[in-house]
């Protein structure tokens, strides 16, 4: 068996507004704890899981990271994101990968959108 992504975990400084922006790509999440560990959102995919966690001093962010997430249709996703006045960093245009986006969520992650 070769390895496969099975969780990624992502810091926001405002979990209501990261789970709004991520609502117009499709995401459903749920709150969820550890034991004493923070509130956070969390997305259960088929095979893999997205959290979402507060930033705080110990763990301050992770805005440098790129995530990105196959869609039904990249350019209504697009609309949506320009609708409510979120940054598109790359509008969708066709790419070898399929049609394809980037966009940044409201703590400065690039989001990459394809729809193959």
């Amino acid at each position: 068996m070769s390895p496969s992504i099975n969780l990624v975990v992502i810091r926001s400084a405002d979990l209501d507004r990261a789970e709004a922006f991520y609502s117009l790509i499709g995401l459903s999440f749920i709150r969820h704890r550890h034991g004493k560990g923070p509130e956070h959102l969390a997305c259960e995919g088929e095979h893999s899981v997205f959290e979402i966690y507060p930033q705080n001093s110990k763990f301050p962010n992770t805005h440098g990271s790129r995530i990105g997430f196959r869609v039904s249709d990249v350019d209504n996703c697009v609309s949506k994101i320009k609708l409510e006045g979120e940054q598109v960093f790359q509008d969708p245009s066709d790419s070898e990968w399929g049609r394809r986006a980037v966009v940044i969520d409201p703590d400065g992650h690039k989001v990459e959108l394809v729809t193959i």
